[in-house]
């Protein structure tokens, strides 16, 4: 057993093996299964404080670890940090992981496993994906109700289907990028993941023109 330095709580190891970044990944079944993953998320519903900033920012969880160095953040939070005064928002992360406040990327078990729902077939595991992160978005939004004037959440596929019920059950707005159109143009049934990627140039464009936007609406709003 190896004692938790996080969460208090010792865990047991079954197997770790050392990832080419040098983390050490110990999980490679669905994360949202497990209950360090419950563990983790009740700490940060029932413990941890968020501060409040204007623009709540929800980005999808990567394969690497931590997330803040995988290629898809470092484009995302490049353009971010390119519109948008750092002290004005605050990132989330969410996915497979559950929600995490991006500042706690480190912290056991979320740069511990490896885990792609993307490649899964099976259905019952996907739609059990579906419904315990919608239980853990909805937690999330209802803790942070009063933290974000705005809430904006760059993703496609499973986690925004997750996103849109979660707001919609808990009556919070969050705005969603890429646009429903644009997803529809850029969808390719030949391919493997037919919605592509985040990091497509048609996407990232509507996620830095979305930025602007909100940026404009925070000057706006200080003017008056």
């Amino acid at each position: 057993m190896v004692q938790d330095r996080n969460m208090g709580a010792p865990r047991r190891v079954v197997e770790v093996v050392q990832d080419r970044h040098g983390n050490l990944i110990e999980i490679f079944d669905p994360p949202f299964y497990r209950k360090e993953f419950e563990d983790a998320y009740r700490f940060i519903i029932d413990d941890y404080l968020v501060a409040p900033k204007e623009i709540g920012l929800f980005l999808p969880c990567a394969v690497r670890k931590p997330y803040s160095q995988s290629p898809s953040h470092k484009l995302f939070r490049g353009i971010i940090d390119g519109v948008l005064d750092p002290k004005d928002y605050h990132i989330v992360i969410f996915g497979t992981c559950g929600t995490v406040p991006a500042e706690l990327e480190c912290m056991y078990p979320f740069r511990n496993y490896h885990y792609m729902l993307g490649k899964t077939t099976d259905g019952r595991i996907r739609r059990d994906f579906h419904r315990i992160e919608v239980y853990r978005l909805k937690g999330y939004l209802e803790k942070t109700q009063d933290a974000y004037r705005h809430r904006l959440a760059y993703c496609i596929g499973p986690f925004r289907k997750a996103m849109v019920e979660a707001s919609e059950e808990t009556g919070i707005v969050v705005d969603l990028l890429p646009s429903d159109p644009m997803i529809e143009r850029l969808y390719d049934i030949d391919c493997p993941f037919p919605e592509g990627s985040l990091s497509m140039q048609g996407y990232i464009d509507e996620f830095r023109e979305g930025l602007v936007r909100l940026s404009r609406s925070l000057a706006g709003s200080s003017r008056t």
